[in-house]
């Protein structure tokens, strides 16, 4: 089991997260070449009450770092959350790409059965078993937040498809 929880979470995360920094590349790209303020895109959001682009992939690579943080057993990374710019969400993204290639399958061994203790953004506590985890909370997040930021960008015209979500 150990190598299917290190094999259903890292290489994803890596994965979707080079998918993540293409499109933030070609929104960059994109409001350079029309010249658009990069705001625009930045703060951009589907709906009002809806998180804006730059908060989307904030979320989506916290999820990220620290699903994969917990699973290995090791402390998650701080991050200040202070992006403002595209230049600044790649390096963020860069960053946690490290993080994860610094991460072992060895460390994954008891992460299905590790427990996983959350209060997330409240002082009731969440525990989960590595596994349900992983599947029922850590992934679900991760993939809301990465979509809704592909769509942010697609809905505000930047030219992007699955292949680039995929990062295929």
């Amino acid at each position: 089991m150990s190598q299917t929880i290190y094999a259903a979470s890292i290489p994803l995360f890596q994965q979707m997260l080079g998918g993540l920094k293409a499109v933030l590349a070609k929104a960059e790209a994109h409001a350079t070449e029309k010249n658009i303020d990069p705001n625009a895109y930045l703060q951009a959001r589907l709906y009002p009450d809806m998180f804006p682009l730059l908060r989307q992939v904030q979320i989506a690579s916290d999820f990220a770092k620290g699903v994969a943080a917990r699973l290995a057993g090791v402390e998650v990374p701080k991050l200040d959350d202070n992006e403002k710019t595209f230049a600044e969400l790649q390096t963020r993204i860069d960053t946690i790409l490290t993080f994860m290639g610094t991460l072992t399958e060895a460390q994954f061994a008891d992460a299905a059965t590790r427990e996983i203790v959350l209060q997330p953004g409240t002082p009731k506590e969440r525990r989960f078993a590595g596994q349900a985890y992983l599947l029922t909370y850590g992934l679900p997040h991760f993939f809301f937040h990465t979509t809704t930021s592909y769509a942010i960008l697609r809905h505000n015209g930047i030219e992007v498809g699955k292949k680039d979500y995929l990062s295929l």
